[in-house]
């Protein structure tokens, strides 16, 4: 299986590497949201799918990304390769602020405070705080990014930036799974009770998920940003996280799987675009076909579960 991810994988990258060349412009647009949306999924799979949080507002911290990398040059005049650290700062520091006080919760609870936090979010957009975000119109004439020289203006020099995120996020994702963190992650998803029986800091990881989460995705909102040259309250709404929730349910919690998730919920209605009214019919019934057929996801991470000789089991009268 590995074996065959890692093939999956690199046929993956040569296809992207030759795919804007052979699109016209529209398609490259898609290709080119496609890969910011692929951001954004893996970074909601580090909060659902390997921490296995149910959160809900992954738009929030996207967006957030975005507008940073916006104000910051549209009102003070920053070039947008000095933007990008503070796009990926500011949502990290606001996942860790928002997450320190829920991580305790599970389930239901959680997604109804993440849903919470994502419609707020999108409410302060609207109502232009402090005069710098735009109001329900958002902020339009964002610059080029501009590297050695170069200004990355066509769809095509923007998809290349967008796929060089798309692999150092990919880099992150694969040592995140080697690492000792990653297991820890992955423990607490199968069993959080049994996680801290063998001394896992259940609290910590899961505000470092958060954390982690949030930065990634605010790096795809400067993308996005910079893709588009406006940002606008609308393109991060709550029905967004429902998008990238979706992905990691559909396609798996995996490299291949939230891939595939982000082709199937977000280029299929593109192919099909004259049904895109019936685009919630596709998110519902795509994951209760899932949820019967692949419960796990079409390309789900195979894991054991904790070896039960680590797990310290109580003494008796303890």
């Amino acid at each position: 299986m590995k074996k065959l991810s890692l093939v999956s994988l690199l046929v993956f990258l040569v296809v992207m590497a030759i795919l804007p060349h052979l699109l016209d412009t529209r398609w490259q647009t898609v290709a080119v949201t496609f890969l910011v949306f692929s951001v954004v999924a893996l970074s909601q799979d580090i909060v659902l799918g390997k921490a296995g949080m149910f959160n809900m507002g992954q738009a929030m911290f996207f967006g957030m990304g975005a507008y940073v990398t916006a104000i910051l040059n549209s009102h003070f005049g920053w070039p947008i390769v000095a933007t990008v650290p503070v796009a990926i700062v500011a949502p990290v520091l606001l996942g860790i602020v928002l997450a320190a006080p829920i991580v305790h919760l599970r389930g239901d609870y959680l997604l109804v405070v993440t849903i919470g936090f994502n419609i707020v979010f999108v409410q302060v957009l609207i109502n232009n705080l402090g005069g710098v975000t735009g109001g329900p119109n958002g902020i339009f004439g964002i610059d080029p990014l501009r590297l050695f020289g170069f200004e990355l203006s066509s769809q095509v020099a923007i998809y290349y930036y967008a796929f060089a995120v798309l692999l150092l996020t990919l880099a992150i994702m694969i040592n995140l799974d080697k690492s000792k963190v990653g297991r820890a992650l992955h423990y607490l998803r199968e069993d959080p009770l049994a996680a801290e029986s063998i001394g896992i800091n259940t609290r910590l990881y899961k505000i470092f998920a958060f954390g982690l989460g949030a930065g990634i995705a605010g790096l795809a909102g400067s993308v996005f940003a910079t893709q588009y040259s406006a940002v606008s309250p609308e393109a991060f709404e709550f029905i967004q996280s429902v998008l990238f929730f979706s992905i990691v349910l559909v396609g798996g919690s995996s490299i291949p799987g939230v891939l595939i998730g982000v082709f199937v919920m977000f280029v299929l209605p593109e192919i099909f675009r004259e049904f895109s009214t019936w685009r919630f019919f596709v998110f519902g019934f795509a994951m209760i076909l899932t949820m019967i057929l692949r419960p796990r996801g079409i390309w789900p991470a195979t894991f054991g579960k904790i070896p039960k000789f680590l797990i310290k089991e109580p003494k008796n009268g303890g």
